[in-house]
Parts: C-alpha cells; structure tokens; sequence
C-alpha cells in the first residue's frame, strides 16, 4: 500500500462519516439555535428546555436517515472489500 493509498482511503473514510452524520448533527443545530432563541426572547434558562428536543430531534432524524446511512456505510465498506487484492499487493 502506498503512502497516497493510505492518505485517499483516509480521507475518503472521514468524508463518508462526515456525510452520514452530517442529518443528525444538522438537525441537533437547527433545534439548538431556534431553542437558544426562544430562550433569549422569553428569558428563560431552564437546561432540560436545551437539551431534550436536541435529543429527541436527533433520535427522529436517526430513524428517519438510518436506511439512508446504512446504504452509504456499505456503499464504502465494498469498495474497502474491492481494494483488498489491490492493497495485499
């Protein structure tokens, strides 16, 4: 295996988990922001108001993303089974 090999599987590695993440993180945000401003507007500073419909919302793009998600992580795992014999070289 080469040093470019290395360097292009890794970052086509980080790029596939930065996509198949990039729903639910999106989501969280969204939430986040819109909670921080009705919480600035209304004055009110109650933590479980901050963390519970991050979570909740995050669970629901979780299950509405998750065949999405799984198709793409074995999408890149058989071109990982495909590079085998290249790399075994």
């Amino acid at each position: 295996m080469t040093q470019e090999l290395a360097a292009y599987l890794t970052s086509h590695a980080l790029t596939t988990a930065l996509i198949v993440s990039a729903p639910m993180l999106l989501a969280g945000m969204i939430v986040g922001v819109a909670v921080s401003i009705f919480q600035a507007v209304t004055q009110i500073n109650e933590m479980t108001l901050a963390f519970v419909p991050k979570i909740v919302v995050t669970a629901l793009a979780l299950l509405v993303f998750m065949q999405w998600m799984a198709a793409k992580l074995v999408d890149f795992m058989h071109y990982i089974f495909e590079l085998i014999p290249t790399i075994a070289r």
